[in-house]
């Protein structure tokens, strides 16, 4: 018994080790599989789906027939019926990439049969009519996935060629005279048939996705329901039978994914920016001068798409201090965007020689292809203000010669003849009206009369904290941040998927009048690892900036000419010394276009800003304005500081200038 006993457990003994290690056998098992399938490369959702769709087509008959062919017509006429056909056809499909549009696409067999209604005929007979009607249809769909989910919805159009117009005929026997002979069955083909029929469906259906949404090739089975109403789904031309089709099916369909790159943890870079308070904040009133001239391109004769032009319908809205509201499309470097104001200057002349009638002009077109070529270039200009603006032609002068009156190409230049000969290419805008010049000036190069704009030289205070991890959207599919003040206090917010978060200093701040916070950045990857970055920023309240006004004149010459300002003078005495009071700034500027040496630039533009100082403290010393500071500056073609670029003419002329700014004591 005793050495049973010992048997028995030691049976035990190995049967319950055997079961562990087929336990622990298949963990690791498992364990494997999970780590193979984990390490499996991973699909996208395809974009091509190819497959077939098959379903039943429940046709119901609306209308009457009777006429059925040329060689037979019931003795009553046949309403209302129906019938249930089969419809199968192959699919194509096309998903664009994160779009809840695609493109459905199905071609194939459309039966339409069905039984109409019996009726009675004059002899008591009952007859009843059937027809085995059927097409090869066409049906191009827009699929919408409202919800971004495997629901959609679908419609299109369906166009239809007929394969099968066949009917059976047959009249029964007067239930009167049960002995009387069986009528024969009439068979035939319905004449008058429409050979295409062209409709219209709507239908929903949802995606159920057969295997792993990841494979690399997919499978969907799709039971979906439609609708196609009776609109142009007349069989026949004659008569009015008519068929609308509800159709219930599936499509099973596959695809194949691209592969997905597995996820490479990167790194991130993280950094906080707390907004700090400007003391000032510069409003600039600016008196902006308008060129007389227009400059053409190369080889046309047409106004160039660089300048704004408004269509005749666009007129009476026109003003001129709201010119930014008009910005050609073209528009997107810092100059083009400055220079809205000249690009209208077709529409501010326009507008006030509406507002004046008295005024003239003369249109002086400069080409060096010849005075026919500048007349032409001139002759654009006049027809885009009579036809749009409704000026009367007889205002309007046009001349054509080879060079401007006063030209920037001057005898002996060998060097940038490019730029100069743009520069010269134009069309000069003359007038001895005053209402459209500036003042106190006229001649051939007297700029129009200057527009008023009003700019905030100084953005307004952020009264927002920035959170900016850079590269997040490479790294992260999600991060939070969370706020700790010196109190222990946290605050949290998140989860985002944006590189860069704005959150305002009162919702972080509360009641405090400031704060140290200490920020936590918490990360999660690709890979699905926590990343944490930590830093600290200062939040301090938002104060508005005290607004500093200043008002902006700015003095234009022509080419290489710093002595030209002599034709400024009375400008500047009586228009801009009345805005200098006792104790202002004002600071001079001088600039020049890239034309030129680089030192002999720097020469010119102070030269320019000294005329100008010049005449403006003798004016206001003999206006007995007071405590007037003036700063000088030449900056010369430094690109970094000049008002403008220099890709264009328009941009150099302007460039050419002297811009005096006017800083109130206040």
């Amino acid at each position: 018994m005793k050495n049973t006993s010992i048997i028995q457990n030691e049976y035990h003994r190995m049967k319950f080790y055997s079961i562990k290690n087929i336990l622990v056998m298949a963990l690791i098992c498992l364990s494997s599989l999970s780590t193979l399938q984990a390490q499996e490369p991973q699909y996208t959702k395809p974009t091509w789906w190819f497959g077939a769709a098959v379903g039943s087509n429940f046709n119901f008959y609306r209308g009457s027939t009777q006429q059925l062919n040329a060689d037979f017509t019931s003795p009553t006429a046949f309403h209302n019926g129906f019938g249930a056909g089969l419809y199968l056809a192959p699919n194509i499909e096309y998903h664009p990439a994160d779009s809840k549009f695609s493109f459905m696409l199905q071609a194939g067999y459309d039966s339409r049969t069905g039984k109409f209604n019996e009726v009675i005929t004059p002899c008591d007979c009952p007859a009843d009519l059937s027809t085995k009607l059927s097409y090869i249809t066409i049906e191009p769909s827009i699929r919408f996935a409202p919800f971004k989910n495997n629901f959609y919805l679908y419609g299109g159009p369906r166009i239809a060629f007929i394969q099968d117009k066949s009917f059976d005929y047959q009249l029964g026997k007067n239930p009167n005279f049960p002995l009387q002979p069986e009528n024969p069955e009439i068979k035939g083909d319905f004449n008058n048939v429409n050979n295409t029929i062209i409709s219209m469906q709507i239908g929903m259906g949802y995606d159920i996705p057969i295997n792993s949404e990841t494979a690399k090739t997919q499978w969907v089975v799709s039971p979906f329901v439609a609708y196609q109403p009776y609109f142009g789904q007349n069989p026949r031309s004659t008569e009015t039978w008519n068929v609308s089709t509800l159709r219930a099916g599936a499509v099973i369909k596959f695809g194949q994914g691209h592969r997905v790159a597995t996820p490479v943890d990167g790194e991130v870079q993280f950094s906080v920016t707390a907004p700090t308070n400007v003391a000032t904040a510069r409003k600039v009133r600016e008196v902006f001068p308008i060129r007389n001239y227009v400059f053409f391109d190369a080889g046309s004769s047409e106004i160039s798409k660089r300048y704004v032009l408004l269509k005749k319908n666009q007129v009476a809205d026109f003003k001129e201090d709201q010119v930014a509201l008009n910005t050609p499309a073209n528009m997107s470097g810092r100059s083009e965007r400055q220079m809205i104001v000249y690009y209208n200057i077709l529409n501010i002349l326009g507008d006030r020689m509406g507002k004046n009638p008295s005024s003239t002009i003369r249109l002086v077109g400069s080409s060096d292809k010849g005075p026919d070529d500048g007349r032409a270039m001139a002759q654009s200009i006049k027809n885009y203000l009579v036809s749009v603006f409704s000026i009367n032609s007889n205002r309007i002068a046009v001349e054509g010669r080879v060079k401007p009156e006063v030209p920037s190409e001057q005898p002996g230049k060998t060097r940038e003849l490019e730029l100069l000969r743009e520069g010269d290419r134009r069309v000069s805008i003359e007038s001895d009206s005053p209402a459209l010049l500036i003042e106190f000036q006229s001649g051939p190069d007297a700029p129009l009369k200057p527009i008023e704009i009003i700019t905030m030289e100084q953005k307004a205070n952020s009264d927002s904290v920035v959170f900016d991890v850079a590269g997040s959207k490479e790294v992260f599919t999600s991060w939070t941040l969370k706020l700790k003040d010196s109190r222990g206090k946290t605050q949290n917010y998140g989860p985002y998927s944006d590189t860069k978060v704005s959150i305002p200093v009162k919702t972080i701040l509360g009641n405090q009048p400031e704060g140290d916070y200490a920020v936590t950045l918490t990360g999660t990857t690709l890979s699905g690892k926590t990343v944490t970055k930590e830093t600290t920023v200062h939040v301090v309240p938002y104060i508005a900036p005290v607004v500093q006004e200043s008002i902006r004149f700015s003095v234009l010459y022509e080419f290489n000419e710093s002595k030209s300002i002599a034709i400024y003078q009375k400008y500047l005495t009586d228009i801009v010394t009345p805005k200098i009071m006792n104790g202002d700034t004002v600071i001079i500027t001088g600039h020049t276009d890239i034309i030129g040496e680089l030192d002999y630039n720097q020469s010119l533009s102070l030269a320019r800003a000294n005329d100008v100082k010049g005449i403006l403290e003798k004016s206001t010393a003999q206006a007995g304005t007071k405590n007037v500071s003036f700063e000088i500056h030449g900056y010369g073609e430094d690109e970094n500081l000049a008002p403008f670029e220099n890709k264009y003419p328009e941009e150099r002329f302007y460039n050419r200038t002297v811009v005096i700014d006017i800083i109130s004591k206040k």
